[in-house]
């Protein structure tokens, strides 16, 4: 069989595929579209006060000043440093407790009863305290998205790590293998969806929690420019804010996504999950 002919029926085969993913993107995109559509004719027939609830339009034009301003890139900019600050000091001391006590009983008992007291406080509640123990600057907003984000890390590495299949490590005891390369190459990537699924609330929670500090004696950052808004009754600005928190969520959330496609690709369920459709991961 000739090249071309081979290069036509694989063309041929994927057209089915590229139309069932346009058909899906366009099925994902309706009802947002036809919610914008509605809220906007609500407000252009006045049927909705615009002072409390700016249409569509009046957002956007908010949006595009902030943004030529420079207003929005700056606090953006602050706001993803303090997340990203924050995440990387809860994923350093999740990983830590969760190897520690997954992979020991002794760890367990050392840490697992104190971080599920812990875990138990709203740590938004915390605020207050913070503020008195850091102060008003930055240390306290890092260290309440620290405190959010390590406890779903921990505890999804614990149960990934305590879920491996007993037969699949006493197989891997039968081939000589040390503890350290068991561990290695056995119990870590065993334990690694699960831990995946925590990466993956602990960044929701980072955004949450970021809402709430930014809000508190703030002077910079997403929910400072929300603050000031409030206070000028501007409430354009302040949908404006609401929808780049959802869209950073929504976006870092989908970058975890794309870690689990690549790092879980082994995995026969995953496999057979992108064969049925690719455009879909493994949620």
């Amino acid at each position: 069989m000739s090249s071309a002919v081979l290069s036509g029926d694989i063309k041929t085969r994927r057209r089915p595929l590229v139309g069932r993913a346009a058909l899906g993107g366009a099925h994902r995109l309706a009802m947002p579209v036809a919610i914008l559509l509605v809220w906007q004719a609500l407000a252009s027939f006045g049927l909705i006060q615009t002072r409390l609830m700016p249409s569509p339009v009046m957002i956007a034009i908010s949006f595009w000043q902030l943004l030529i301003t420079g207003q929005l890139l700056g606090n953006l900019w602050v706001s993803l440093l303090r997340v990203i600050a924050g995440m990387a000091i809860g994923l350093a001391l999740g990983v830590t407790f969760g190897l520690f006590a997954g992979l020991s009983r002794l760890g367990e008992d050392t840490v697992d009863a104190t971080l599920q007291m812990v875990r138990t406080l709203p740590h938004l509640a915390l605020v207050p305290l913070f503020i008195i123990w850091f102060g008003i600057g930055e240390t306290p907003k890092i260290a309440l998205i620290a405190l959010g984000t390590v406890f779903p890390i921990y505890l999804n590495l614990f149960a990934g790590i305590r879920s491996v299949d007993r037969k699949i490590l006493e197989a891997a005891s039968t081939l000589d293998l040390t503890r350290s390369e068991i561990i290695w190459n056995v119990v870590l990537p065993g334990a690694l969806p699960q831990f995946l699924v925590g990466l993956r609330y602990a960044v929701g929670i980072a955004w949450l929690t970021l809402v709430v500090a930014e809000q508190v004696n703030a002077s910079s950052g997403i929910g400072y420019l929300v603050m000031n808004a409030r206070d000028f009754l501007q409430t354009d600005v302040i949908f404006v804010g609401l929808i780049i928190y959802a869209m950073l969520g929504l976006l870092t959330d989908q970058m975890v996504r794309a870690i689990e496609r690549r790092a879980l690709a082994w995995r026969p369920s995953f496999i057979g999950a992108q064969t049925q459709n690719p455009n879909r991961g493994a949620a």
